[in-house]
C-alpha cells in the first residue's frame, strides 16, 4: 500500500524559498572523478492507517495493539492516535463550526469527542486497547514525527461461537486506490463482506468487481459505491451478484479519493478470518507462513491480463524447494479465478508456497485458504501473496507462547535480525540473528523481551543476502478448536529514498 511522506516536498519547498529554485543532482557522467551520490534514506514524517469494524457478534472480544519502532533521525516531536471514524467526522465538523465563531462557548467538538482508542506515549513500546461486542466501529489513525516511521496497528478478535467463530486478525492498512482479494466467496456457507473505510475529508467513490471460474460476474450495484468522509461501509458480496461461487477474486478500484479495504470471510462451519489484499499482480509470488499442522490448503489465483498464466508450484520447506506431488503446475486463464486444493501440503513441516512462471511472465494475484483441525473442530485463515520484508517489517501483538514467526528466503540465503520490543506493561528489548538457507522456510523461535509483561512487537530487518518474506501466526485453543490467524510481514515503509538536492544559484543571475 502507498504511504505518503512529506519529507521530499518539505525539503524542496524550503530550498526553493531560499534560492528560488531547487535542482536535483544527476549522476556524474562516466569517466568523471566524482562518484554518483545515492539517494538518502530518511524516515517518513506522516503515516495514516485505517482499521475495519471488527465484528457484529455480541460475543466478540477485540484487542488493538499499536507499535512504532525506534527509528534514527526522527527527532523528538510527533504523536499518534487512533479514533473511531464517526468521531473523526464529528470532530472535523465541530472544528469547522468553531472556526466561524468569534468566541469559544465551551461546546466545541473537541470537548464533546470521546477519547482516542489508542494514544501511544513513546516509540519502542506497544500500547493496547480493547472493545467488546458487535458495536465496535471502524478506526482511523494518523501518526506524525517520531511516531510515523513503521507505525503498525494489529486488530485481533476472538469470537466464541457462531458464524466465523475463532480468531480473526488483520493489520490495519494504509489507504490506497487499488486492491485484489483472491479467495473470497459467495457460497451458501460463507458470509463475506468487503469493508471500505475512508479516512479523508471528502467522499470516495469505489467500484467492486467480482471474478469467478468463468470470468467477470455481472453486477450493476457494485459500481459507484460512495463511502462518506471519515466513515466505513461493509458491503456484503452476496448482495452484488445472484451467482453462488465457491472461489472468487474481488477487485476494489477507487475512482476518486482513497480507502482502506479488507475482506471479512466468515464460514458457518469452519470459522473465519480477515482476507488481506494480495501483493500487486506479478509474474512470481511468495505466500509465506503455512502452518506445519495445516490439514487443508487451497490456492486461489487470478490474472487480470488478457493472456493465460502457467505457473510452477513449489513449496519452500525447511530442507529446500520441493514440488507437491500432482500439483507441479497450475494454469490460470485470463480474467478467470482458478482454485487448486493442495491438501496437507506441508506434511508436518513449516512451508511457504512459491509461484514462478513456467515460460513467459504474466501478472497474477493469489492467496491461500488454510484449514487447521478436523471434523467439527476446524478453523480457517488466509495467507495472501506477500511483499518482501525489505528494509524492515513490523509485527505487533505477540505473546511468549502463542506466536510463530515464519521466514522464507525463496532464491538466495539471507541473514536477518529479529528484535523483540519492550512489553506493553514492562520488559527490556532483545535481538537475535538468524540465517535462512536458500529456498527454505524456517519457523524460528523469536526472542522474548526480558521480564516481559503484556504483549510485545517484533521487527525483522535483513542484514545480508537475498529477499526475505515473513509471516506471523497467532494461535489459541478455544474448546478444542485450533483457532489461528496469519499476517504477512511486508516492508513497514518507515523509510523513503529522497534524491539529493543541490542549490542552483545561477538561476538568480539570469
Amino acid at each position: 500500500m502507498n504511504r505518503t511522506t512529506l519529507s521530499l516536498i518539505a525539503g524542496t519547498t524550503a530550498l526553493a524559498a531560499v534560492t528560488g529554485f531547487a535542482a536535483l543532482s544527476a549522476p556524474d557522467a562516466p569517466g568523471t572523478d566524482t562518484a554518483a551520490k545515492a539517494a538518502a534514506q530518511l524516515p517518513v514524517e506522516r503515516t495514516s492507517l485505517v482499521c475495519p469494524a471488527p465484528s457484529t457478534s455480541d460475543l466478540a472480544e477485540t484487542s488493538y495493539t499499536s507499535f512504532t519502532p525506534v527509528t534514527k533521525g526522527t527527532g523528538s516531536g510527533g504523536k499518534a492516535e487512533l479514533r473511531a471514524a464517526a468521531e473523526e467526522s464529528a470532530d472535523a465538523a465541530a472544528e469547522g463550526e468553531d472556526e466561524g465563531t468569534a468566541k469559544d462557548d465551551g461546546k466545541s467538538g473537541k470537548d464533546k469527542s470521546a477519547q482516542p482508542v489508542l494514544t501511544p506515549k513513546e516509540p519502542g513500546k506497544p500500547v493496547t486497547g480493547e472493545s467488546s461486542g458487535g458495536d465496535a466501529p471502524a478506526l482511523v489513525g494518523t501518526a506524525d514525527g517520531r511516531f510515523a516511521p513503521g507505525w503498525t496497528v494489529q486488530e485481533t478478535t476472538e469470537v466464541a461461537a457462531g458464524t466465523g467463530r475463532g480468531l480473526q486478525g488483520v493489520n490495519c492498512m494504509a489507504p490506497d486506490t487499488d486492491f485484489w482479494f483472491p479467495g473470497a466467496s459467495t457460497d451458501a456457507d460463507r458470509t463475506d463482506y468487503v469493508h471500505l473505510t475512508n479516512p479523508d475529508d471528502s467522499a470516495a467513490v469505489v467500484d467492486i468487481e467480482l471474478y469467478g471460474k468463468d470470468g467477470a460476474l455481472k453486477s450493476a450495484v457494485g459500481e459507484g459505491i460512495t463511502v462518506g468522509p471519515h466513515s466505513s461501509e461493509p458491503v456484503l458480496l452476496s448482495t452484488l451478484t445472484d451467482e453462488r461461487q465457491t472461489n472468487l477474486t474481488v477487485h476494489v478500484n477507487v475512482r476518486s479519493g482513497r480507502v482502506g479495504a479488507a475482506v471479512q470471510a466468515l464460514d458457518d462451519k469452519i470459522g473465519g478470518d480477515w482476507l488481506a489484499a494480495s501483493a500487486d499482480p506479478s509474474g512470481s509470488l511468495v505466500l509465506p507462513g503455512i502452518p506445519k499442522d495445516a490439514t487443508a490448503v487451497r490456492l486461489v489465483a487470478f490474472t487480470p491480463a488478457d493472456a493465460d498464466a502457467d505457473l510452477k508450484v513449489r513449496l519452500a520447506s525447511p530442507s529446500g524447494l520441493i514440488t507437491p506431488a500432482g500439483h507441479e503446475t497450475v494454469h490460470v486463464k485470463g480474467g478467470m479465478t482458478t482454485a487448486v486444493d493442495l491438501g496437507d501440503v506441508t506434511r508436518g513441516e513449516a512451508g511457504s508456497l512459491v509461484l514462478t512462471p513456467t515460460d513467459r511472465s504474466v501478472p497474477v494475484v493469489a492467496a491461500l485458504r488454510v484449514v487447521r483441525g478436523k471434523g467439527d473442530k476446524q478453523e480457517t485463515a488466509f495467507i495472501p501473496a506477500g511483499r518482501p520484508v525489505g528494509t524492515r517489517a513490523t509485527s505487533a501483538d505477540n505473546s511468549g507462547k502463542d506466536s510463530t514467526l515464519s521466514l522464507t528466503a525463496p532464491r538466495t540465503a539471507a541473514t536477518v535480525k529479529v528484535t523483540a520490543s519492550a512489553g506493553s506493561e514492562g520488559g527490556t528489548p532483545v535481538s537475535k540473528t538468524y540465517t535462512i538457507k536458500a529456498g527454505t522456510t524456517q519457523d524460528v523461535e523469536p526472542p522474548v523481551p526480558g521480564g516481559l509483561k503484556g504483549t510485545y512487537a517484533l521487527t525483522v530487518e535483513p542484514v545480508s543476502g537475498g529477499p526475505v518474506y515473513g509471516a506471523r501466526t497467532l494461535a489459541a485453543n478455544e474448546d478444542g478448536v485450533p483457532a489461528f490467524t496469519v499476517q504477512t510481514l511486508p516492508d513497514d515503509r518507515g523509510m523513503v529514498a529522497v534524491p539529493e538536492a543541490d542549490e542552483d544559484l545561477s538561476v538568480l543571475q539570469r
